[in-house]
């Protein structure tokens, strides 16, 4: 049967000779300079992948044989996700949050079966878990615990078809583009694998190629899912303070980006230009006459993963080191650039052996409004500070709860019970996400709920927080980022990073304390003149 397919693939390549680059302009392309890659890329060559029809489904539909596979496929889905559906609504008022209770243990029994149907699902319903792996105002903990293990790694499509979309995005034969190509993947994810190649030149790459028909895939079981989100919400008192067509969107909005491979390689280069200063951090160069929109080829790095710490130790990196740089620039990312790698996940990060820090893979982004980084500066600032009164007021803003005004002094009192908890403890080991599912318990209370635009930095700081203390026991992102806090406000410019300032120098009853007006004066002079307490 694989021969047969392979024939195939072959055949298909033959009848398509006529649309094969020619050899003179493959060895150009191939053998040119990365000074030479934009004057050869303007040279009439647009690489464009053929188009999707705009409704996907409807085209899906049109074909009898695809439409009774569409059939039995959102039978499979209902059948996979029923039970886990009944569970949740009927007891969503008595989930446990409480470590080491039977119920606890049940749930995480549970939370392992969806993980495993999840994985079985395929792409689409990967992403859709990690992404639920984020919304603890949406599933109870135990669920959430075991989607955080969801990894993205899937068995490898066959290297034929990869070779052959190759060739079909470049117009040119493998042989012709490359002098070496891998005969397997080095990784296989839900939406393409990576395998490593030398281009004529001697470069070494990594070329990631795009899984085949993972378009039309996502996007008939995207709309299978809206279809039943469309039902359940004919039942109001079933869904009520979940949004989950809210979540579907914002699913489908980033899934098709992250399909967008040229929409990675400016994601890379944006990143590359906020980190140019930084000696310590390296974005794999990108050979654009070389990527497409389900094709990119970049630079192959050698590197250990941020996780070895036993290798990290052996090739004299300290490892609590590696981790503070990795905070550091997400700090950067979220409060100074406003953009940020949305998934730095052990398999996206290596350790040079210079001690740089490398990122891949730039599908997955995030940004933030300049209003949106001035609140969330607030809310980072009240957080290492202490300042519940502060930060009530932050979570009212950043739309993480909407609240009455009798209803304020009703809430506040929780947040300090959480802060109270949390208060006797170092600051080192405050746990980022323990902090966010024992903030998700105000959900039966009060209408809290996590915004979709917060869903990735939620993500980022979850996984940062998950790498920190498998790597340092004693790392925590707020203890990292504390020396820095203040110093952010001189920053950005914005009414609630000047109403914070203001506080800053207020004593209890309202007056100005010079003795602290004296302070930030001196912390102004130290961050711009002296440049202590910057990243």
């Amino acid at each position: 049967m694989q021969e047969q397919k392979t024939n195939e693939i072959e055949r298909r390549h033959s009848t398509a000779q006529t649309a094969i680059a020619p050899a003179g302009e493959v060895k150009a392309i191939s053998t040119a300079k990365p000074s030479e890659h934009k004057a050869l890329n303007s040279a009439n060559r647009t690489f464009t992948p053929p188009a999707v029809p705009e409704n996907t489904v409807e085209h899906l539909s049109s074909d009898p044989r695809i439409g009774l596979k569409g059939y039995l496929r959102l039978l499979r889905i209902l059948f996979s996700f029923l039970f886990f559906a009944v569970r949740l609504f009927a007891n969503r008022r008595n989930w446990r949050f409480q470590k080491m209770t039977p119920d606890a243990e049940i749930l995480h029994a549970e939370g392992a079966k969806l993980r495993n149907k999840l994985l079985a699902l395929g792409p689409t319903f990967i992403k859709i878990g990690q992404t639920l792996a984020t919304r603890a105002d949406l599933l109870p903990v135990e669920y959430i615990q075991e989607l955080s293990q969801l990894q993205d790694n899937v068995p490898p499509f066959p290297t034929p078809e990869a070779r052959a979309i190759i060739e079909q995005e470049l117009q040119a034969k493998i042989e012709a583009l490359f002098q070496n190509f891998d005969d397997a993947p080095v990784a296989a994810a839900s939406l393409g694998q990576v395998y490593r190649a030398t281009l004529q030149t001697g470069q070494l790459v990594a070329v990631k190629v795009q899984r085949p028909n993972i378009t039309e895939q996502i996007e008939f079981d995207i709309t299978v899912l809206r279809r039943l989100v469309r039902r359940l919400e004919r039942y109001p008192n079933l869904i009520r303070g979940l949004d989950w067509n809210g979540t579907l969107n914002e699913f489908r909005s980033t899934i098709h980006e992250e399909m967008d491979y040229l929409q990675e390689v400016r994601n890379a280069e944006i990143f590359r230009k906020n980190f140019e200063s930084w000696r310590e951090v390296y974005v794999p160069r990108i050979f654009p006459i070389f990527s497409t929109k389900r094709l990119i080829v970049m630079e192959f790095i050698e590197g250990l993963k941020v996780t070895d710490v036993e290798q990290l130790q052996q090739a004299g990196h300290l490892p609590p080191e590696v981790v503070r740089l990795l905070a550091r620039t997400y700090l950067k990312q979220l409060l100074e650039d406003g953009f940020f790698h949305a998934d730095p996940h052990p398999g996206n990060l290596r350790v040079m052996s210079d001690g740089r820090l490398a990122f891949f893979d730039f599908g997955m982004v995030g940004r933030l409004s300049m209003d949106m980084q001035s609140q969330l500066i607030s809310a980072f600032f009240h957080i290492v500070e202490r300042d519940v009164e502060g930060l009530v007021d932050d979570m009212i803003r950043l739309g993480f709860i909407e609240l009455k005004k009798e209803d304020e002094e009703k809430f506040k009192p929780i947040i300090q019970g959480l802060f109270d908890r949390y208060l006797s403890l170092k600051l080192k080991e405050v746990n980022f996400k323990e902090l966010t599912f024992d903030l998700a318990k105000v959900i039966y209370e009060f209408p809290f709920r996590i915004p979709a635009n917060f869903t990735y930095i939620v993500r980022a700081i979850m996984t940062l927080e998950g790498i920190g203390t498998l790597v340092d026991p004693n790392f925590n992102f707020f203890e990292v980022a504390r020396p820095y806090a203040k110093g952010f406000m001189f920053k950005r410019e914005g009414r609630h990073l000047r109403q914070l300032l203001i506080k800053q120098i207020r004593g209890e009853e309202g007056e100005i304390e010079w003795g602290k007006v004296w302070k930030l004066a001196k912390m102004a002079f130290k961050y711009y003149w002296r440049g202590e307490n910057k990243l």
